[in-house]
Formats: C-alpha cells, sequence, structure tokens
C-alpha cells in the first residue's frame, strides 16, 4: 500500500523479569529491590494509574471492534483481494478503485462468513481511488456510520480493520492520526496496514469511518507495514457517494481504459543494457493513487534473469515501480539509488513481458531523468579463487 500502490520508534524498552528479584532506580534516584510475592501483592492491593489507563483504552478497541467490525467485508477478485466497509442496510459497500479495478462483479465475504456476488457500481473521477460495490438481494445488513467531514486531528486514535493478506478477515490494529495531508486528501497513520488492508475503514474511537485505507509506504522490495500507512480522508468520501446514488459515477477507471496497458508503453529492446532519457510534465500519465506523474516502459525478461533498474534525476525525486505481465506488483522504491535516485536490483521470476513506471514521488513534480536497466551477470570464479 510507500504511498506508492498499486495499493507509494523510541527505542525506551520496557524489561520485565518473571520469577526473579529485580533491581531498579526509581524516579527519585533511591535504590531499591523488589521481590516478586512483593511485586504482586501490591500491584493487587494498589491498581495503579497506568493499569487503569490500559484497561479504558482496552475498553475503547472491544467497543470499535463490536460497533464495526461486522459491515467490514473481504474483497475477492481474479487478480487481487482487498477489504470494503458496507455503508447502507441494502449492501452498498466502499473501496478502493484499485481493488476493484477490472469492474463487473466480485465475490464479497461477510464477517459472518457468507460468501456473495457483488456489483461495481461506480468509480471515482479525476483519480480518486474509490469505488462502490452493491452486494445482490440483500436488505438488513450492519453498517458504519461516516464520520462528519472536517473533524480529524493529529493525535487521536485510529483503528483500522481488515483482510490482510487476504488471509485474516477481521484483523484490528490500532495507533494514531500521524498527519494530515489536506492537499492529497489523505489521512497517515501508524496502525499497521498491509496489501489486503486496501478499501477497509480507518475509523476513530466512535467507531466512525473517517478514512479508507489506500497504501502503505515502502522501502525496495518489502510489501508491509513499517508504520506509515494512508487512508483517503473521508473529506472526500460523501460527495462520490452522492454521485453513484445519482448515477453519475463512471463505470470504468483509467485502468480499464488502458494506463497500464502494454501497447501504451513504450517499447524496450532488452539485449544487455538499456539507456532512455525522459520528461514528467502535465503531458505524462498520471498515477491515480497520489496524482503523481510516471512514465510507462515495457520490455522482455526471462525467469532467474538478475537485472537493476536505475533512474536518476537533478530535477525531480525519482522513483520506481516494476509491475509483472498480471500488473501486479513486484517491486518499488524511492532513494536506493543515493540521494533523490531510485534504484531496483531483482531475479525476474518468470518469463514475459515486464512493465516499468518511471515516477516522481510528489504530485506534481516535473523534470527530466535517466532511465538505465542492466542485466547483472554471474561472477565467474577463477580457478585460483578459493
Amino acid at each position: 500500500m510507500n504511498v506508492k500502490l498499486l495499493a507509494k520508534a523510541t527505542s525506551g524498552i520496557l524489561i520485565v523479569a518473571i520469577g526473579v528479584g529485580v533491581n531498579f532506580t526509581n524516579f527519585s534516584g533511591v535504590n531499591a529491590q523488589i521481590k516478586p510475592d512483593q511485586t504482586i501483592k501490591n500491584r493487587d492491593k494498589n491498581p495503579t494509574q497506568l493499569r487503569l489507563a490500559l484497561s479504558i483504552e482496552e475498553k475503547t478497541n472491544i467497543s470499535v471492534y463490536q460497533k464495526a467490525s461486522q459491515a467490514v467485508v473481504s474483497i475477492d477478485t481474479d487478480k487481487t483481494n482487498g477489504s470494503g466497509t458496507i455503508i447502507s442496510p441494502d449492501g452498498m459497500v466502499l473501496t478502493n478503485a484499485h481493488v476493484v479495478s477490472q469492474g463487473g462483479t466480485v465475490q464479497i465475504t461477510l464477517a459472518d462468513g457468507r460468501k456473495l456476488q457483488a456489483d461495481v457500481i461506480g468509480f471515482g473521477e479525476q483519480d480518486l481511488d474509490l469505488a462502490v460495490l452493491k452486494i445482490r438481494g440483500e436488505t438488513n445488513l450492519p453498517t458504519i456510520r461516516i464520520a462528519l467531514p472536517g473533524n480529524t486531528k493529529v493525535g487521536q486514535r485510529a483503528f483500522a480493520i481488515g483482510n490482510p493478506f487476504g488471509r485474516f478477515q477481521g484483523t484490528l490494529t490500532v495507533g494514531i492520526v500521524s498527519r494530515i495531508d489536506e492537499e492529497r486528501g489523505l489521512i497517515q497513520t501508524d496502525a499497521a496496514i498491509n496489501p489486503g488492508n486496501s478499501g477497509g475503514p480507518l475509523l476513530n474511537s466512535d467507531g466512525e469511518l473517517i478514512g479508507v485505507n489506500t497504501a502503505i509506504f515502502t522501502r525496495g522490495r518489502l510489501t508491509g507495514n513499517i508504520g506509515i500507512g494512508f487512508a483517503i480522508s473521508i473529506d472526500r468520501v460523501p460527495e462520490f457517494i452522492k454521485a453513484v446514488r445519482e448515477g453519475r459515477a463512471p463505470l470504468v477507471t483509467q485502468q480499464q481504459t488502458g494506463i497500464f496497458n502494454e501497447q501504451l508503453a513504450q517499447q524496450l529492446d532488452f539485449d544487455a543494457l538499456i539507456k532512455v532519457k525522459g520528461n514528467l510534465d502535465r503531458e505524462s500519465n498520471v498515477l491515480p493513487v497520489d496524482n503523481s506523474y510516471y512514465d510507462l516502459y515495457a520490455f522482455k525478461g526471462r525467469a532467474g534473469q538478475k537485472i537493476s533498474i536505475d533512474m536518476s534525476s537533478n530535477q525531480i525525486d525519482s522513483y520506481l515501480i516494476l509491475l509483472d505481465s498480471k500488473d501486479q506488483q513486484l517491486a518499488q522504491d524511492d532513494d536506493s539509488g543515493g540521494e533523490k535516485n531510485a534504484r531496483i536490483i531483482i531475479t525476474l521470476p518468470e518469463d514475459g513481458t515486464y512493465k516499468l513506471l518511471a515516477n516522481s514521488y510528489e504530485a506534481g513534480e516535473s523534470g527530466e531523468y535517466e532511465l538505465k536497466i542492466e542485466k547483472i551477470l554471474p561472477r565467474i570464479r577463477h580457478f585460483f579463487e578459493r
């Protein structure tokens, strides 16, 4: 999910010793020795304020989950899986456009395990990564209430529910709102968001929807949560839902009209080395998730072939995204090439055509860049080498 998907700690340590006496210095600087039985007795007789606070937090966690989890669904398509939020009793489900980008009919799994069919009935316009589905034949489904726009604050608690990696339906994670990007309409959070969480709800302490989880920040080939996730702010949702209800939302996405279509990509003849110069500007393609510019390239590769891909520029913050022949993300990178240059080193998993997005990190970044793709040949060991 970096905020590029196609879907781009303090070191304080608490050490608890069990079954032994613990020497420590208290806040007043006085050394003391606490025996295990004494610790237990003091804890039982005089519950601390910290323990009380944790109890309140736990009750909030449980309350949010009980209010919202039954209205969170898993979504499965031929290519991918994700999550969604039921927003009306008759089965309207809010999710990401990139989860259901091919449109048509998808399979929904409810929290109670029922598997139902749903139709894609609308996509967001102007690169808004949202879609609405309609579950067939349902009239009394649980829903999640949408929070009032403009009320989300940095520092408030945030809760994510979804189906990470398509295997753990109903997973709850907890964090805070870390940052609000008003320009791009994104909420940044440290609540754990992973592939498969896309389209699921980000909630406040009242169990209200404040965002639609859409992407995570990653480095290189890492695809798991590192504490920087993004959700589309609820501020952008009401107008979109209104358009869907009124039949004004488009029924196709840019992907369906070919933004990653191999025929529209610049074909690269990959022998041993490719060097390309390009320019990103308003005439370039636009990546829906963050409105950044990109150029699309395609090249043929073989299974087991190890290659390096470098994108360098002194005008933009370079970003690379590598897709396989099914448009599944294999790798992405921001700064591994040094400074603001991007680099991917990868062993290709299969024979076929690969697609490469030469991208900018931020929305609206314009400038020239150089792209280099090179085979990494196995090192030949000489007979005198050990």
